[in-house]
């Protein structure tokens, strides 16, 4: 096993891009949701696994909001760098642009943060610590770090609530049903 060294945020940087083909396409006519989020997969992968130098694979995906529709036709970049770096998980931060080449129109479409674990022999593997070159790389570096800790504590409320579902009475589970059918 090579010898762990930190790494610039510079360093981290994919670029990726590719033109939108018909097959692309969903019943409208536009580019399908999930092809977009396999690119940002693929783009997640190719970002964490240069930095961690090893394999690394999806843990989970950030909310991903589809901003505007991107075209059959335009060409799709994908940018992506790390912007959280802990024990042997790494949060990419992927930015996805549209552009019509024909009318020199660039726009962006979406943002995506991926968690990537680093595998080696696998086993989840320590990762490089990541080095910062900008304030803007300290924010993201702590708003990734505070997005870890809420996923931690989401889980657990979210399973402690659905613990309580799981043990109510069925009158327990109406009144609920009542009170969330009336919003």
């Amino acid at each position: 096993m090579s010898e762990l060294t930190a790494k610039r945020v510079s360093e981290t940087r994919v670029e990726m891009a590719l033109v939108m083909e018909p097959n692309d396409a969903n019943f409208l006519g536009k580019v399908f949701g999930g092809t977009i989020l396999s690119k940002i997969d693929l783009c997640g992968y190719a970002t964490a696994s240069r930095f961690a130098g090893t394999i690394c694979v999806t843990a989970s995906f950030d909310r991903v909001d589809f901003l505007e529709p991107i075209e059959v036709g335009e060409l799709v970049t994908f940018v992506g760098h790390v912007s959280y770096a802990g024990r042997t998980s790494v949060e990419v931060t992927i930015e996805v642009y549209a552009e019509n080449i024909l009318q020199n129109i660039r726009r962006h479409t979406n943002t995506a943060r991926v968690t990537m674990v680093a595998i080696r022999d696998n086993k989840p593997t320590p990762v490089p610590k990541l080095i910062f070159e900008t304030r803007e790389d300290k924010i993201r570096f702590l708003e990734g770090k505070l997005r870890r800790e809420l996923r931690f504590k989401q889980r657990e409320e979210r399973q402690r609530i659905f613990d309580d579902y799981a043990q109510a009475s069925d009158e327990e589970l109406d009144r609920l049903l009542d009170r969330s059918s009336g919003a």
